[in-house]
């Protein structure tokens, strides 16, 4: 079972594919220079519209990368990834928009407003010693943006009990503080869009699978809340008004080739600039002209004794702000893919594939060269867990040293920070 709050068992990641209308990140990957190792190595598995930030890559056009962190306890290793998608984005082209899930920690864990802040510092910093620059850069607390807030209630109004109880299993018992929180997600995803932040633009939401329900949503709130439709057609794109028809008159004089129907308008020429050109048309009619988010999807970081690595299980993870001996002795106690004597091990070899050691080093630790041969050593049993483990622990002790040391040094004033 996968919810935005709450993961158990085993994580079919094709089946992911298959139902829930993500497509394979492999099939896009030729198109990316120089692509991020979680892409080519397959960690960053699913994708929505990705498309959209390629094209506009290409194009050399603006677009943003977006995602958030709830500070429910330390930031860990599974944020560590999702820090590293949004730095390389980043580092490409796109503005970044961090945010800091201060409302949502408030409302779904219960945690007091001023614990939220100290320990949303502790992410701004993770994600600053990590690359992330001050420069087309927005960190924000949700309770201090009006802008999220305001338009999680314009939103709203799109959207009824029914449908999220379907999505996410709300009940009667549900607290209306955890039934709007979905509202408050949607605002964040959408509100880099808004005039004051540029317009709209394409914006990826790099996030585990388990917020996939908060994309799924946004996507469908983004098409309802705007003026236009697109459907792509041969030639062209099919424009529909969901305000009335008398805004379809003026999609007509926008000087496309056009057929004129009772509820529809084809334009016909580059789609992507039609699209650009009805969403201004929308803009200065007032509307939001939203364009549906795009994301990316990871896989979940293992917790180190199995599951999901969860900062409200502290025995699941290890904290970027460990000290560096208790990193290397959580390291020692992890879950491995070795076989039960040493033994077996050098005549049948081990099992990267089920091993929590071996999938940190191809999330985190490990260059490409380095993480070829760790799993040919081991499927032939030249490698054995415990010299694995110890070669591992004292890369992550050195890595929290200089990781800390690094973030201790972050001046904060230096990013535009709403709090």
């Amino acid at each position: 079972m996968i919810s935005p709050w709450d993961i158990e068992g085993y994580v079919d990641y094709d089946r992911l594919i298959r139902e829930f209308g993500m497509k394979p990140f492999s099939e896009i990957l030729d198109r990316i220079p120089n692509p991020h190792p979680l892409m080519r190595r397959g960690v960053i598995f699913g994708h929505r519209d990705y498309e959209r930030i390629l094209n506009a890559m290409d194009r050399c056009r603006d677009w943003a990368v977006m995602s958030g962190f709830m500070p429910s306890g330390l930031p860990h290793l599974g944020h560590k990834m999702t820090m590293d998608e949004i730095v390389w984005h980043q580092f490409v082209g796109g503005k970044a928009f961090v945010c800091i899930a201060d409302m949502e920690a408030r409302y779904i864990r219960g945690l007091k407003f001023e614990e939220t802040r100290r320990l949303g510092e502790l992410y701004i910093r993770s994600i600053a010693s990590l690359g992330l620059k001050p420069k087309n850069c927005l960190i924000y607390y949700q309770s201090a943006s009006r802008y999220v807030r305001d338009l999680a209630v314009e939103l709203s109004s799109e959207v009824n009990f029914s449908e999220l109880r379907a999505i996410y299993g709300f009940s009667s018992e549900t607290s209306l503080a955890k039934i709007f929180i979905p509202m408050i997600q949607a605002g964040d995803i959408l509100h880099p869009q808004l005039k004051d932040f540029g317009g709209f633009k394409p914006v990826v939401v790099p996030v585990g699978a388990d917020q996939d329900p908060h994309l799924r949503l946004t996507r469908d709130l983004a098409n309802r809340i705007s003026i236009f439709s697109f459907e792509r057609i041969d030639g062209g794109v099919r424009v529909r008004s969901r305000k009335g028809s008398e805004y379809l008159e003026r999609v007509r004089d926008l000087g496309f080739e056009f057929r004129s129907y009772e509820k529809h308008v084809d334009l016909f020429g580059d789609p992507e600039e039609i699209e650009n050109v009805v969403r201004e048309l929308e803009v200065d009619l007032g509307g939001y002209a939203f364009i549906p988010p795009s994301s990316i999807y990871h896989k979940f970081t293992t917790g180190l004794r199995g599951g999901k690595m969860s900062s409200s299980k502290p025995e699941s993870y290890i904290s970027l702000f460990d000290k560096p001996e208790d990193g290397a002795r959580k390291v020692m106690m992890a879950f491995t893919g070795g076989r039960v004597t040493a033994e077996e091990q050098r005549r049948l070899g081990g099992n990267p594939e089920r091993c929590v050691i071996f999938e940190l080093y191809t999330y985190h630790f490990a260059d490409d060269f380095m993480l070829e041969e760790i799993e040919r050593s081991c499927r032939n049993g030249d490698l054995l867990c415990g010299k694995c483990k110890r070669q591992l622990s004292e890369i992550v002790s050195e890595f929290l040293r200089e990781f800390q040391e690094k973030a201790e040094s972050i001046n904060l004033d230096d990013f535009e920070i709403l709090i």
